[in-house]
């Protein structure tokens, strides 16, 4: 059972992962053993980065990258869980979403190979037969096992880190606590309310390069909140900026007129991965996309030196007055 807060103490832990920090604001009965439940915490996020980090050359995600075609490879089961995912979506975005991307994200500079684009790698990544992952990877749920059908270099960094904070959300469900709030760079996940009864204040960011402003506030319980965009990682080429989420479909970095993607949803793994498909797949694609999958999701568009909002969900916009 849940704990009570009659005496809440207002508690934040934090430390650092996957190249930023996790952090974990809850309203915890008094005599919880925070030390316990930080080392928890702490150790759920670093299970997730030693299993689907591209960066470590160790980790149960390259040891697939690295396998031969049509030789299974055992993988735990939380990354199979997130492959599954990321496969189902994949699928149901038409390639918007791909974890497969890790070929592109690497020739462009983004990824663990180099720090900036090589010509070479970029017409290799772009030219390669482009099997759908979803395709191209079998899964053996019974198995706990994977094998590859087609060459393909898989990249997780789109949905791992939900994924994640979805995991440290089950700990201190775990540790019977109800109250809290969970972030990972820019996914968060609501646990229940505040305390009081006040849903959670979350700032959406105003998608501007160099400027940490605010767009709007929203207010979340029990739900994931996950945002995607091209002002933190990009490249400025030519005067244009190219986010560093690559639409396999076009062997290129995302190049359209969305700033931000932002999407609801009952788990961060979900909203985190959706945000990128959106962002990829553009307003027109997405918007349409959005809306066959009911999902609730905000663009900031780009228009001039204006910034435009497009949305489905609560964030349509509202009806007119009868």
């Amino acid at each position: 059972m849940p704990k009570t807060c009659s005496d809440p103490q207002r508690q934040t832990l934090h430390g650092p992962t996957m190249g930023t920090r996790w952090s974990v604001t809850c309203d915890m009965p008094a005599g919880t053993d925070t030390a316990a439940l930080h080392a928890a915490l702490a150790a759920a996020v670093d299970t997730v980065d030693t299993q689907m980090s591209p960066w470590k050359p160790d980790s149960d995600l390259n040891r697939i990258n690295q396998a031969p075609c049509h030789t299974w490879v055992a993988v735990p089961q939380p990354l199979l869980e997130v492959l599954a995912c990321a496969l189902d979506i994949s699928r149901l975005s038409r390639g918007a979403f791909d974890p497969g991307a890790g070929a592109l994200v690497d020739a462009w500079g983004f990824g663990a190979a180099r720090q900036a684009p090589d010509a070479q790698a970029i017409r290799a990544a772009a030219q390669a037969p482009r099997t759908p992952t979803h395709e191209a990877l079998e899964l053996d749920q019974a198995g706990a096992r994977v094998r590859k059908h087609a060459p393909r270099q898989l990249d997780l960094c789109g949905i791992a880190k939900g994924y994640a904070v979805d995991c440290m959300a089950t700990v201190l469900q775990a540790h019977g606590l109800a109250h809290a709030l969970v972030a990972l760079d820019g996914e968060l996940r609501a646990l229940g309310a505040q305390a009081d009864g006040t849903p959670w204040a979350v700032a959406l960011e105003r998608p501007v390069p160099g400027l940490r402003a605010v767009q709007g506030v929203l207010a979340l319980q029990d739900l994931a909140v996950a945002t995607s965009g091209d002002y933190r990682h990009y490249l400025e080429v030519g005067g244009a900026r190219l986010a560093h989420s690559m639409d396999t479909r076009r062997g290129a970095p995302v190049r359209n007129d969305v700033a931000s993607v932002t999407v609801l949803a009952r788990t961060c793994m979900q909203a985190d991965a959706w945000a990128t498909a959106l962002l990829v797949a553009g307003v027109g694609e997405g918007l349409a996309l959005a809306q066959r999958q009911a999902l609730e999701a905000l663009w900031l568009l780009r228009r001039g030196d204006a910034l435009v909002e497009v949305g489905t969900g609560r964030f349509a916009p509202a009806a007119p007055a009868a």
